[in-house]
């Protein structure tokens, strides 16, 4: 009966109804249960349900009806109310108890019409009511009401069936995106080979901390000869992926192993290399930027020139914060004139300016992730209280005292996570070694 009632999913019935394409059990129907004490009753439905196209199931108690619901699934549910042992009231309680995959439409069959009643029915669970003796029409607009809830709430599950195996699959491509780009950050890290150098009349340490997996920051030095080494410091704009890739490209320019590919120096008469101008070396990289690389990126530099001999540094700040002197004595001051960032216009133009350092000075030349570190109101550390960490810690060395400038922004930011990545060179000159 049932796959005859489904071949046609529209078709008038005789009684002028629509014919709907019911969809539920293992044969494509709805299935109904039709619960009720007397005999009689429950065939007269079953009749009219089955006519109608459903799988139609009966039961003569509320117990033997628990008994099917907990077995099988099925889609509806017309119970009388009034029933020997456990009423239709106390069934529709229990059948809502049930741990059910979908939905189940359940309609009270009964002679009450006191709203009191029907307020206690909807309240343990029923969706729906029909007044006995039951009408076939009034029967056929209820099913179709809660066939339309059905529908709806299996397109729901569908929904979320798909917004989960969406989530699932989006969680492995993240994890898998997650394993990249740790192994990404090993790989930028091994970009600094090194984060702390003796050269005898000074001492070199980085500080490389990223806001994300990856950064745009990146400190390094190279060495010319004995006496003359560069300090460099570069922040691209923006984070993360990009960011990082076009640092991994800079470090090649600035590499103290590749010195022919090395912005910061220039071939010399004996055919070895010599130090560049700072400020050439930046007019160098603003024009490979400009011409070699197709990005929306620039960034921030500060390269130096130091004269191990004499304590000489020769500096030029491209838009990089303010590099702080702490000399011997304690005391700081911020330098530089700030500059324009490389790779921003064609025309930018770059000039130098030079420090002198005495035995037991140094210099830290930090990023803005240091100086534009926000405590918990916003307000920024700024250069002031850059000097004013440096002037509280003159005793701690190298990586030491980066160690402690780390802490110490954990701390004033209230333990956030840093906003940007954060790095810092730091240079101690203690004087040229002389011979015994």
């Amino acid at each position: 009966m049932a796959s005859v009632m489904k071949e046609a999913a529209l078709k008038q019935d005789p009684q002028g109804f629509v014919e709907v394409d019911y969809s539920s059990g293992d044969d494509g129907c709805r299935v109904v249960l039709v619960v009720d004490d007397s005999k009689v009753q429950r065939k007269i439905l079953s009749a009219m349900l089955k006519r109608w196209g459903f799988d139609v199931i009966e039961a003569e108690t509320g117990h033997h009806a628990m008994d099917i619901c907990t077995a099988q699934h099925v889609d509806f549910v017309l119970s009388d109310w009034m029933m020997p042992g456990m009423n239709g009231l106390e069934f529709c309680e229990a059948f809502r108890e049930l741990e059910r995959k979908g939905y189940g439409y359940f309609i009270l069959l009964t002679s009450k019409s006191e709203k009191g009643e029907i307020a206690r029915g909807l309240e343990v669970g029923a969706d729906d009511f029909l007044t006995k003796p039951v009408n076939a029409g009034e029967l056929r607009a209820r099913i179709s009401a809660g066939e339309r809830i059905l529908k709806m709430e299996n397109e729901l599950q569908e929904k979320n069936r798909l917004v989960s195996a969406t989530l699932t699959e989006l969680t492995e491509l993240y994890d898998m995106v997650d394993r990249d780009l740790l192994e990404a950050k090993k790989l930028q890290e091994s970009l600094i080979r090194e984060r702390f150098k003796d050269f005898g009349a000074a001492q070199v340490s980085l500080s490389l901390r990223s806001s994300g997996h990856v950064g745009g920051d990146l400190v390094g030095f190279f060495q010319v000869d004995e006496h003359q080494i560069g300090i460099w410091g570069i922040d691209v704009s923006g984070h993360g992926i990009t960011s990082a890739l076009m640092t991994a490209r800079l470090a090649g320019n600035l590499s103290g192993r590749s010195p022919e590919q090395n912005v910061a120096l220039e071939a010399d008469e004996n055919g070895g290399f010599r130090l560049r101008n700072p400020a050439d070396a930046a007019d160098l990289l603003n024009t490979i930027v400009m011409n070699e690389m197709e990005t929306e990126h620039y960034f921030t530099l500060l390269i130096a020139n130091v004269d191990l001999r004499t304590g000489e540094i020769t500096l030029c700040q491209a838009g990089h914060p303010h590099p702080v002197i702490q000399r011997a004595d304690g005391s700081c001051e911020s330098i530089g004139t700030g500059g324009m960032p490389v790779g921003l216009i064609d025309a930018a133009y770059y000039s130098d300016f030079k420090v002198q350092l005495s035995p037991g000075d140094r210099i830290i030349i930090p990023s803005d992730g240091v100086t534009e570190c926000p405590d918990v109101d916003e307000n920024l550390l700024d250069d002031e209280g850059l000097r004013a960490f440096m002037e509280a810690n003159p005793i701690l060395k190298g990586g030491s005292l980066l160690e402690e400038m780390i802490s110490y922004l954990a701390e004033y930011s209230g333990g956030r996570d840093f906003p940007d990545d954060v790095s810092a060179v730091l240079l101690e000159y203690c004087g040229p070694v002389t011979d015994q």
